[in-house]
């Protein structure tokens, strides 16, 4: 966890005025000091997080109607370690309704501030205490107004997609990636439903009752997670089970009147899998396998253990099959490049998006389609052009607020391979193959950062390579590629006219991973932006 000071900030008028509908049911707190929201000063996201513990575990439970009409009602229990003597507990939460909290089986007074959830409990911890922390509240499907949130509707129930800071509105959390956690996932839904959650499945309880109407699904994560990665989903769905290389359990959760249709897609994971560790080593985790949902989100996302896929990237006709492969192995490569390895801070998520998208192109030029270089060079045309829209890969530009897919730019995306390739340019590609597998490797099951990687990198090719990354990672405009002193990148567009020379790659609507600006060459489609 980041080690950043308790930040106070003046609560923006009334303490439960936030900025999205949160109506939480507060008991007041005893202390006359007024409760104030905090926040690990995340240049991206500074209200989120929240500085003096580190959460080990969650336990959290859903309770699904089998409807998405009405708030569910959730428990969340969170384990944690103090880092120092704290005045009150913050955590994230908006959207939900608070009925009770206890702090080490106490009762415990509880109010808001912004975003937070602040808890005054009878006895403060100390430092290096481990403390057990106990929500009673409810969890809503239905968005808050004009934002986005974690819970994403289905045809037939509903998954999650929290990225990049949205788990707060569906459980009580510490709702930034620097403070992974082990996550135990209980789902009470009707019989007829399936319910699917990161990790690995252990014996579910049905109700004692000869025809029982309700099933609880329980999941446990054997790797620490960030709240962005966590995944439940609930729908009329199959499970297809199977194994991967070295005998790790795969499962895939994809709607059952669809499962033969997805037979083709579903045994590639194994293959895909098996490229991946000839790349970077071992599959880091449990368990893998691709969640389809039959929804519009405009994107894919690597939760933890389970990727989660909309339904029509593998029925839409129009998607070259070697394409939607690719889309799979990105979501794949996240789960060394951060699921295992996650970014400290949001700045720090090109780390996240450039390695996924260049092991994306990597596979589709190795699998006879579109090279690395044709792709790289046509990066390098709109790098400037996407460093002026975004900020620079390292120092990417803030998000609008709750949209939380703001941050997911071509630059960290297309933006961010470039950096890469730049480096195997620099370099050389064994000593780029070294620093690859070195990264994972080094940092798995932890938190990482820009400059690690810039320390791993000279570590490996022996000489300071800092002023090669500040001109990639830091300049607004895109430095000369080792090699390639013919290539150049457009000017970005004065404001108001046209773009200097030819765009080789047109640059999507804000969305999710790289992918979205190949399909729009492959499908001709203006914007890419499925559902939003």
């Amino acid at each position: 966890m980041l080690s950043h000071r308790p930040r106070r900030r003046a609560v923006r008028g009334a303490l439960l005025a936030s900025a999205v509908s949160v109506c939480l049911v507060a008991a007041a707190a005893p202390d006359p000091t007024p409760a104030a929201p905090l926040g690990v000063g995340d240049h991206l996201f500074p209200e989120l997080g929240n500085p003096g513990y580190d959460v080990l575990s969650y336990d959290l439970h859903f309770t699904y109607p089998g409807s998405n009409t009405r708030p569910m009602e959730a428990v969340t229990a969170i384990e944690a370690r103090t880092t120092h003597r704290l005045e009150r507990l913050n955590l994230d939460f908006a959207h939900g309704k608070v009925s009770s909290v206890t702090v080490d089986g106490a009762k415990a007074a509880f109010t808001t501030a912004g975003e937070d959830l602040v808890i005054t409990p009878r006895a403060l911890p100390e430092a290096g205490d481990t403390t057990r922390i106990v929500v009673r509240h409810t969890s809503d499907p239905r968005p808050p107004k004009g934002r986005d949130h974690g819970w994403v509707v289905t045809k037939d129930g509903l998954a999650m997609a929290n990225q990049a800071d949205a788990a707060h509105l569906v459980f009580p959390c510490n709702d930034h990636p620097s403070d992974k956690a082990l996550y135990t996932i209980r789902v009470t839904a009707p019989t007829a439903l399936t319910a699917v959650a990161n990790g690995l499945p252990e014996k579910d309880a049905r109700s004692a009752a000869r025809a029982a109407r309700t099933r609880t699904w329980t999941y446990r994560s054997r790797h620490p997670m960030a709240t962005e990665l966590v995944q439940v989903s609930v729908g009329r769905s199959a499970v297809v089970t199977r194994k991967g290389p070295h005998g790790l359990p795969l499962r895939d959760v994809v709607p059952a009147a669809d499962r033969k249709k997805l037979e083709p897609w579903l045994a590639k994971t194994p293959g895909q899998i098996g490229w991946m560790e000839g790349k970077v080593g071992p599959y880091p985790f449990e368990t893998y396998g691709i969640l389809v949902a039959d929804t519009a989100t405009g994107f894919e996302l690597e939760t933890q253990t389970l990727s989660l896929f909309e339904r029509f990237l593998f029925t839409e006709p129009a998607i070259p099959a070697w394409l939607v492969e690719s889309v799979m192995v990105h979501e794949l490569a996240h789960q060394w490049f951060g699921d295992s390895v996650t970014p400290a801070t949001w700045s720090d998520v090109w780390l996240n998006e450039g390695h996924a998208t260049w092991y994306e192109a990597l596979h589709a030029e190795e699998t006879g389609h579109r090279t690395l270089e044709e792709r790289m060079k046509a990066a390098y045309a709109s790098s400037d052009k996407w460093r002026a829209e975004g900020g620079p890969p390292a120092a990417p530009k803030a998000p609008r607020k709750g949209q939380k897919i703001g941050i997911f730019r071509p630059v960290i995306y297309d933006g961010a391979a470039l950096v890469l390739y730049a480096l195997r340019q620099e370099i050389g590609r064994h000593a780029f193959e070294q620093v690859e597998r070195a990264w994972v490797h080094r940092h798995r099951d932890g938190t990482a950062t820009t400059a690690d990687f810039v320390g791993l990198a000279s570590e490996i090719a022996g000489r300071d390579l800092g002023g090669f990354f500040r001109a990639w990672l830091h300049g607004t405009r895109t430095p000369p590629m080792p090699g390639h002193p013919d290539w150049r990148s457009n000017a970005p567009a004065a404001e108001g006219g046209p773009a200097a020379g030819r765009t080789a790659v047109p640059a999507p609507e804000p969305g999710r991973h790289g992918h979205a600006h190949m399909w729009h060459e492959y499908m001709g489609h203006d914007h890419m932006d499925h559902g939003r």
